[in-house]
């Protein structure tokens, strides 16, 4: 059940030295594809990332930076044509979302490393390092990665009991 996965979904930054295997990233890359966008527009793109170096060079994105993505064995780099769709923002994140909620039905850990408005130094923001890392032509935009992988560290669910239900209204505020 969906409600179930959003309960024991949580940040994952310590990964097991086990490869995913490619079965699941074909899912979790289609499952990407299916998300839905605005006027199905579709601006997002996807760069699955499983070299090791690459995942180290891109560990440095950021400072502080994502230091765990260098042993994480996948990650997704979500960008998006920013030319397409005035809210190619907003698509590219369901589109994260919904990579991270496919990879935790399918027992992977995951944690979204934020990109966008980020800098890898005070003169250079971090897609553009990432851009040059990944070859990625300068029309699309990185929002975020995913780190992927069988988690090495364990979160407990979160209970029903603590969830902030005085954020919830209806009808009006």
């Amino acid at each position: 059940m969906l409600f179930d996965i959003l309960k024991s979904r949580r940040s994952i930054r310590k990964f097991q030295n086990k490869e995913v295997e490619k079965e699941k990233i074909d899912v979790i890359l289609k499952s990407a594809l299916l998300s839905p966008s605005s006027r199905s527009i579709r601006p997002w793109q996807f760069i699955a990332v499983t070299d090791t170096e690459l995942l180290q060079q891109l560990s440095l994105c950021r400072e502080p930076g994502p230091k765990f993505l260098a042993d994480a064995p996948l990650a997704i780099v979500v960008i998006a044509d920013k030319e397409a769709s005035d809210v190619w923002i907003e698509d590219a994140s369901i589109s994260s979302t919904i990579i991270q909620l496919t990879a935790q039905d399918l027992g992977l850990g995951s944690c979204w490393i934020q990109v966008r408005e980020r800098f890898h130094t005070e003169q250079e923001k971090a897609e553009d390092y990432i851009r040059k890392v990944l070859e990625i032509p300068v029309q699309y935009s990185v929002e975020c990665m995913i780190a992927i992988g069988y988690p090495a560290e364990e979160k407990t669910p979160y209970e029903e009991d603590t969830l902030l239900y005085q954020k919830l209204h209806f009808n009006k505020f």
